[in-house]
């Protein structure tokens, strides 16, 4: 009896240890992914907050939001008839996508998304992630121009 609890001790620790040793070379991988793929993550974001702004100039009639590349390759989005702006900047180095919104209330923070790998089916790829879940980036974008605008985050 004890040479088989001192088996299955033995078979718990090192199913621990190639678990840990796996989840490290799985961390690995998706950061690997990461670096790669940010760029091309960063355009979709890029991309994504030049055709809302596009869509929403469209649909008011006017020129209500200007979008501008910065020197640095971030967007600045200003709202016409207000003193405030957008800024959307991305992070290569720490694989962060900032909003800074001046538009917020003080209390509120800026939005910070991070740039994660992930296992797909074909092999990797990498989303936005904020608070441990997926981003979904056409709400995020819509709710920020809405506060950039003066209305609330929410329609009614």
């Amino acid at each position: 009896m004890g040479d088989e609890s001192a088996k299955r001790a033995a078979q718990e620790y090192l199913a621990g240890k190639l678990s840990a040793e796996g989840q490290r070379h799985e961390d690995k991988l998706n950061r690997e992914a990461a670096e790669k793929l940010g760029p091309a993550v960063w355009k979709t974001v890029a991309d994504a907050v030049l055709a809302q702004c596009r869509e929403w100039n469209g649909i008011a009639n006017e020129q209500t939001f200007t979008c501008r590349e910065t020197m640095l390759g971030d967007l600045r989005i200003l709202c016409a008839g207000r003193s405030r702006q957008m800024v959307v900047h991305f992070d290569s180095r720490k694989l962060l996508v900032i909003i800074k919104n001046s538009a917020r209330l003080e209390h509120e923070k800026d939005v910070v998304l991070f740039v994660e790998g992930y296992a797909t089916a074909g092999g990797r790829d990498a989303r936005l992630m904020r608070n441990g879940e997926p981003v979904n980036l056409s709400l995020l974008i819509t709710g920020e121009l809405r506060v950039l605008a003066g209305l609330g985050r929410r329609a009614n």
